[in-house]
């Protein structure tokens, strides 16, 4: 656990290592923006509330130590005690029902994970699964304490079904996946099983684990998602999904004594909006829905089975990260965050509709009120296909301007109105920021985000030309003053930016980024690269098309400064691809800079690790887009 002092000594240290931040004399100006920066990136935020069986506590994690930790926090408001402590992140929580707390921990960040369980105290802690190199991935409990959760230690390509029993002790492999899936809910002999077939395709099958017999719930033709849960019983399941549709809806499938599937049957929609989660309350008497509007949410009530909705008094903020519903079904406690807030603990009186503030992130050198909330903006790209993005403007912006443009990871993924410490650090900095949602974006319907898989892909890089190209039409950026950011798919995104479209960006940072898809499938996660194939392309088959989207072969192109950042432990995508940048660049003498977290995998947990990287970040686009 760090210290404040280290931290601080840490920074300091940092900030005589970067030039153009730090200098032998800075101005009282630098010397200001430097610890802004700082102090926002340290920010904490806690997430992931989880009521206790009793309903007299709640468990969460908060980065308040420098890195997440399991908290508990009294029902009715209090001072928060730690559960958990180390050096590594912790993420996760889950109540027993015994009262006891299942986390993981994840050595240097990857997908390693030690499934602990734990006292609220934090002692006589035990190991429910430690498989070393094995990439585990967390579950939960079932009403008699079995947790499941996946492993892929039998074979590194798949994920299989695990089940820790608390009577052994021991955790025993329930059955095999051929291909990437899991448990999602667990009632007695059957468990809610799903299986992706390909990334943006996936099925429901309800498994008799005694017999090993499944029935499918959800058949359908095209992609579909969705994510459920048991509902009173076995024979209900509630699902988010969008079968036969676009967009992701509320709906029911019910399972006959006979083994019969109903069709599903819709209880909500909206046509202005995506089911982002629903949480059901423990007698499945109702259940909380989650709506994506443009990135926004809403939450409404909906009485089961009957369907009767309710819609619920706005949040304090636009997102909702997590939420549960107390075991009384009177409260919920949610996570909730914006552009001006990071993520702190709210209870909602389900009654009243009244919302309780339970934490309070610390955020000392930072004024809240002085940050930025973006506009959300809508325009065309090249073939007239409507996109829509996140504009913020610094405040006495002189447009036309510096502006970078920030892509989402994923490619699934959706920019939302979040808390950023490195949108805000630039903000400070007089450079304004446009975080666009380009087609193969989640949040805007399965038709959208089919739009880049495979060859797709070309016009999805298009978009990024015609997101620079309206900046520059619409008189907000400066023509020779953008920059171009983005993490994991972001840094994809990034080098495409940079190799496709040479002359249109003054600076890149790319953040744990893929640019070579043959590295990336050949040296990623097994299980990731062969659910990868739907969407990038498959190797066997596809291989001069996945060399024609890999930046890698067009890196002759490039003559933007690129600062490239990446985690030593990043399995999802290995530091090779970092690799491959840095070295090719230099040879021909393109400014490059490169920083490397040794004790980080696929983005930065530790508190120093996320001043560090900001810093860098804001430094490099201080210098390359500053006039």
């Amino acid at each position: 656990m760090s210290t404040p002092i280290r931290v601080a000594l840490a920074a300091s240290l940092l900030l005589a290592a970067l030039p153009g931040l730090a200098k032998d004399a800075p101005s009282a100006e630098d010397a200001d923006l430097e610890a802004r920066i700082t102090a926002m990136a340290r920010m904490a935020s806690a997430t992931g509330p989880q009521y206790s069986p009793d309903g007299q506590w709640i468990a969460f994690h908060t980065n308040i130590s420098g890195v997440s930790q399991v908290w508990l926090l009294p029902v009715e408001g209090g001072y928060p005690r730690a559960v958990s402590a180390g050096p590594d992140a912790a993420n996760g929580v889950r109540w027993s029902p015994d009262g006891r707390l299942a986390y993981a921990v994840s050595p240097g960040g990857g997908y390693n994970a030690r499934l602990l369980l734990t006292t609220t105290k934090g002692t006589d802690t035990v190991a429910m699964d430690d498989d070393g190199e094995a990439n585990t991935f967390l579950g939960d409990f079932a009403d008699d304490g079995r947790y499941h959760f996946r492993s892929n230690v039998r074979n590194p390509s798949t994920t299989d079904a695990w089940i820790w029993d608390p009577n052994t002790g021991k955790a025993t492999m329930a059955f095999k996946i051929n291909g990437f899936g899991g448990i999602a809910d667990l009632q007695g002999k059957h468990a809610l099983e799903w299986e992706l077939v390909t990334r943006g395709n996936l099925n429901a099958y309800r498994r008799n684990l005694d017999t090993g017999e499944r029935v499918l719930l959800t058949p359908h033709e095209g992609n579909a998602e969705l994510f459920g849960q048991f509902g009173a019983d076995a024979a209900t399941v509630y699902l988010g999904n969008n079968l036969g549709r676009d967009n992701m809806v509320f709906g029911r499938v019910d399972i006959g004594a006979d083994g019969t599937v109903s069709a599903p049957v819709t209880l909500a929609e909206r046509d202005d909006a995506q089911l982002d989660d629903f949480l059901l309350a423990d007698d499945a008497s109702f259940a909380l829905l989650v709506w994506n509007v443009a990135g926004r949410h809403e939450i409404e009530r909906i009485s089961l089975p009957d369907g009767k909705r309710s819609p619920l008094p706005a949040a304090p903020a636009e997102l909702v990260y997590s939420a549960d519903i107390s075991p009384d079904g009177r409260h919920a406690v949610l996570s909730l965050a914006g552009s001006k807030a990071p993520a702190d603990l709210w209870q909602l009186d389900l009654a009243s509709g009244e919302y309780t503030r339970l934490t309070w992130s610390p955020h000392p050198g930072v004024d809240l009120d002085t940050l930025v909330k973006p506009e959300l903006r809508t325009y065309d790209s090249f073939d007239s296909l409507e996109l829509s993005g996140w504009l913020y403007l610094p405040k006495d912006f002189q447009a036309p301007g510096p502006v970078v443009l920030s892509f989402h990871g994923g490619p699934e993924g959706q920019e939302v109105p979040a808390f950023r410490s490195d949108y805000q650090a630039l903000l400070a900095s007089g450079i304004a920021v446009f975080a666009p949602n380009i087609r193969g974006s989640s949040g805007f319907g399965k038709a959208f985000m089919a739009l880049d898989n495979q060859a797709g892909r070309f016009d999805a890089n298009k978009d990024i030309q015609a997101t620079a190209d309206w900046l520059v039409r619409e008189g907000i950026g400066a023509k020779d003053r953008l920059g171009i950011m983005g993490g994991s798919y972001g840094g994809y995104a990034t080098m495409v930016g940079v190799t496709e479209f040479p002359d249109t960006f003054a600076a890149a940072v790319n953040l744990f980024g893929m640019v070579n898809f043959e590295t990336f499938f050949a040296q990623s996660e097994p299980w990731m690269a062969a659910i990868s194939t739907n969407e990038y392309g498959d190797p066997k088959t596809q291989a001069q098309l996945l060399r024609d989207l890999s930046p890698i072969h067009k890196l002759d192109r490039v003559t933007t400064p690129l600062l490239v950042m990446h985690g030593a432990n990043d399995t999802n995508v290995p530091v090779v691809e970092a690799e491959q940048i840095v070295e090719t660049l230099k040879k021909r003498d393109v400014t490059v800079e490169y920083v490397l977290f040794p004790d980080e995998g696929h983005g930065w947990r530790k508190e120093a690790n996320r001043v560090r990287s900001t810093l860098a970040l804001t430094r490099f686009f201080r210098l390359n887009l500053a006039k």
